[in-house]
């Protein structure tokens, strides 16, 4: 029970729960902001009055999930001062001037034009009405933009050097633009867009199947499903792509994800770890359930490629290894399963059974799509803490360990706050 005594401990757990908390809204609205625009957008182009409703509707959700996105996004940062004064003094020149752009770019055009969507429908011609909604969706995409570029340059910090233990920017560009800038951002984004879909189809699912307006709400489960199409392959790709930049940059975190002890030799393929129990005083897996050749597959794309192990790395800069690793199957679990639903409701539509007439008849699709109503929510969850905890035991990747970045405070009083935020 010595870690209750650790404020450094107690304060990451703080964060954790805030981002946590926070983070199930705000990527929620970025993917409904986008799905409004879609709806409005339909609306014009067929003048069916059924996509305005929608609009409407979906809009009143977007302003509550808006406002409680932004009350919780406040505690998080006060935290840099109280919790990560260290960290924002080292930092604050360039990761402060990334949160500003944030708030001032993203955060105020998103909120200027939100009156303008929610309350202008009567006052403005229906293409300003469309204008100020796209404004809204690029307002709300451009904000996870600052966020994830500030995130990724703490995963691979670029564009400046330590100095005085302060970090010196010698390139904006090279810092903004950093190795993990696109790969951070185009992932979280249609992560976005994913949640926000599967909560659609699924609501929409659920309304059908209990027979409240079935012909109403095929439309935006119809809308939904067709772009889930495209996003959850697409996001499975992109992942990919993220983890070719963490075996680059962030072969530690990449080790730990795969439970991958030992470097394969070279020509010798590196299986991959379905499920294990990591021992980190033996290093080594207590049992291990393994696919031959698939760590090597999915690293390198060849057969024999090597991946290296953990135990290439000193013992003080080896990250957690359980909660990265099953937070990473997690996720990955998820997405298959996305793309196996939207998949097999995509070939239904096309083979006609899910017509106004038909819909109601598919009972078991129609549940299995309002089950995946949370799914978004817990991949975003399972892949931040992969990201998160996987980058320990740094807060700035080679640059800045996180137990010189926290505030020295009692951890009597990390924890009563602690327990404040958890209660409320």
């Amino acid at each position: 029970m010595d870690f209750l005594m650790d404020d450094v401990f107690l304060s990451r757990v703080q964060f954790a729960f805030a981002t946590g908390f926070h983070i199930c809204f705000s990527s929620f609205s970025v993917g409904l902001a986008v799905f409004l625009a879609v709806m409005e957008g339909l609306w014009l182009k067929t003048r069916d009055d059924d996509y305005l409703r929608h609009a409407r509707l979906w809009g009143k959700l977007f302003l509550l999930v808006f406002a409680v996105g932004v009350v919780t996004g406040l505690p998080l940062a006060f935290q840099f001062g109280t919790n990560w004064e260290r960290f924002s003094a080292a930092t604050g020149g360039f990761f402060g001037n990334l949160l500003h752009f944030e708030a001032t770019m993203a955060f105020l055009l998103e909120a200027s034009f939100l009156g303008v969507m929610l309350f202008g429908w009567n006052r403005v011609s229906p293409r300003a009405h469309f204008f100020a909604t796209l404004m809204v969706a690029f307002g709300a995409s451009l904000s996870a933009f600052w966020i994830m570029v500030a995130n990724a340059w703490m995963q691979t910090p670029a564009g400046g050097h330590m100095e005085n233990g302060r970090f010196v920017v010698d390139s904006y560009v090279q810092a903004i633009f950093n190795p993990d800038w696109f790969g951070a951002f185009s992932h979280m984004w249609v992560a976005c867009l994913e949640t926000a879909l599967f909560v659609v189809g699924g609501v929409s699912a659920w309304k059908i199947l209990v027979g409240k307006h079935p012909a109403f709400f095929r439309k935006s489960f119809r809308v939904a499903l067709w772009a889930a199409l495209f996003a959850a392959p697409l996001q499975f790709l992109l992942g990919d792509h993220s983890g070719l930049l963490i075996a680059k940059h962030q072969p530690a975190k990449l080790a730990a994800t795969e439970a991958h002890w030992v470097t394969n030799p070279p020509g010798q393929p590196a299986s991959w770890n379905m499920a294990a129990w990591p021992n980190r005083e033996k290093g080594k897996n207590d049992f291990e359930v393994r696919i031959p050749y698939g760590l090597s597959l999915i690293i390198t794309h060849s057969f024999t490629g090597q991946v290296k192990g953990l135990l290439e790395f000193p013992p003080d800069e080896r990250p957690p290894i359980l909660i990265p690793f099953y937070a990473f199957r997690i996720m990955m679990g998820l997405g298959m399963a996305m793309i196996g639903l939207a998949l097999v409701t995509a070939f239904l539509d096309w083979k006609k059974k899910l017509t106004a007439e038909t819909i109601t008849g598919q009972k078991q699709l129609l549940f299995l799509w309002t089950l995946m109503i949370p799914t978004g929510f817990l991949a975003v969850l399972a892949g931040w803490m992969t990201r998160e905890v996987g980058r320990q035991p740094w807060v700035v990747y080679g640059l800045i360990r996180t137990e010189d970045a926290a505030s020295v405070l009692p951890a009597p009083a990390v924890g009563l706050s602690l327990l404040f935020f958890v209660v409320v």
